[in-house]
């Protein structure tokens, strides 16, 4: 099965590193603005998920949600998370106070890797 979403080196090292500091993990993207664009990371269960959000993998352990209407309209595209150095849009994220912050840079599927995505998890 197709994988939705992947991991650099870079950001899998410094998940290692949050999670040793902070134990299990999770992701949220949302489709707002601001801090909203970039991928955050929290401690398992410090964000609420909300009716309809999607989970679409795991990353090291990780699980990876997004808002349901950012993945209506990303269904198609692969995610790999990646990290740069610098701050990015918000402060919420566990990597900020590092200097660090995730990204997502996106490519679409091609027609087999669509034929044979993953499932994903949905908030009921």
């Amino acid at each position: 099965m197709t994988k939705r979403i992947d991991a650099t080196q870079k950001a899998k090292d410094l998940i290692t590193l949050l999670a040793e500091e902070h134990g299990e993990l999770m992701f949220y993207q949302a489709g707002g603005c601001c801090e909203g664009t970039q991928p955050m990371c929290f401690e398992k269960g410090g964000y609420y998920l909300r009716m309809g959000d999607v989970c679409i993998g795991l990353v090291e352990g990780a699980e990876f949600w997004v808002d349901k209407d950012l993945f209506e309209y990303w269904k198609h595209t692969h995610f790999t998370l990646d990290v740069l150095d610098g701050f990015g849009a918000g402060g919420f994220s566990l990597e900020t106070p590092m200097g660090k912050t995730f990204k997502i840079d996106y490519r679409i599927f091609t027609p087999e890797e669509e034929a044979d995505l993953e499932p994903v998890t949905t908030v009921e």
